[in-house]
């Protein structure tokens, strides 16, 4: 079984749908409102304990309501919570989400709480577990300084890492040597490498990845979502279709992608296989509502896996 350690973010999703985005000052009538779990290192766990992965969750929570639900709902899915702090001062994360029903596009503000205060010395207390995964994924709703400390303890134990730079902020180099594989969305890349947006539409993805990469074994996966992801690394750079899906809401299609990616690489999938369930996890995800909620089974992406191997 594969292993997988997520560093990551939880926070409770408190979700409102409407017919369009209020514009600023405007107020709308929403048709319904749903609280659920997410944060993009949960929502990633969650995704990855489907797919079969056995799956470690460090990271910080309060001593609230919140906290006590993301716990529940990482037990329902057989996540390990050894390592996830319960912090006395301060909330548990939320995120207000407003998803456009005629569209499906989606808008976000997060509110980190406990998030932010996940330490160093929370890692270490997860340094077992780290040293026997066969994957570490994180993301940057922690604060860099413990991304960069779980990215450097999991290759002094020879673990393959993952981050998915999301939300996108500057990031140094001696962090980026320690990133196997890095996952942007198009707009985190013109993000992490400092483009105008003019300057951007003028370059590639093969040329602004590339001023990413920081050693000649690493891999930048940029997804782009209708295009699908553009594999790039030092010698090469190949567009992967995605799989076409009636999309229901978009939140949390990123982090099914990068569980899927987490798992097939932990499992020792060659990369086209590894990126196809990544892809697979991410369309079955757009089909339903929520963001943890949405995340499919192992038996739902192999079944649509397979329609769609017959289809094609």
């Amino acid at each position: 079984m594969a292993k997988i350690v997520v560093v990551g973010s939880f926070n409770m999703d408190l979700t409102s749908y409407m017919e369009r985005m209020p514009r600023p000052g405007e107020t709308v009538h929403g048709s319904r409102f749903v609280t659920g779990p997410g944060g993009k290192g949960s929502n990633q766990a969650v995704a990855a304990a489907r797919l079969g992965a056995q799956v470690t969750f460090v990271g910080r929570v309060g001593q609230d309501t919140f906290g006590d639900m993301a716990l529940a709902q990482w037990q329902r899915e057989g996540i390990n919570t050894r390592c996830v702090v319960r912090d006395p001062d301060r909330a548990t994360g939320v995120a207000p989400i407003f998803v456009e029903e005629s569209t499906a596009e989606n808008a976000i503000v997060v509110v980190l709480g406990a998030n932010n205060a996940l330490s160093p010395d929370d890692v270490d207390a997860a340094q077992a577990e780290i040293a026997s995964a066969d994957v570490l994924l994180a993301q940057l709703e922690v604060p860099v300084a413990t991304v960069h400390h779980a990215l450097e303890l999991a290759k002094r134990h020879g673990v393959l890492t993952i981050l998915n730079p999301a939300p996108a902020t500057s990031l140094s180099e001696s962090l980026l040597r320690l990133v196997d594989y890095l996952t942007p969305n198009e707009t985190e890349l013109d993000l992490l490498v400092g483009d105008s947006d003019t300057a951007a539409a003028d370059q590639s993805i093969e040329f602004k990845g590339r001023r990413l990469l920081a050693f000649d074994g690493q891999t930048l996966v940029v997804t782009l979502g209708a295009q699908g992801a553009q594999r790039v690394t030092r010698n090469d750079s190949t567009l992967i279709p995605r799989f076409d899906v009636e999309a229901v809401d978009t939140t949390g299609a990123g982090d099914a992608f990068n569980a899927g990616l987490a798992v097939g690489l932990a499992e020792g999938k060659p990369w086209d296989q590894a990126v196809r369930l990544a892809h697979a996890t991410g369309a079955l995800s757009v089909t339903k509502p929520g963001t943890a909620a949405s995340m499919p089974t192992r038996a739902e992406v192999e079944a649509f896996l397979r329609s769609a191997t017959r289809q094609g």
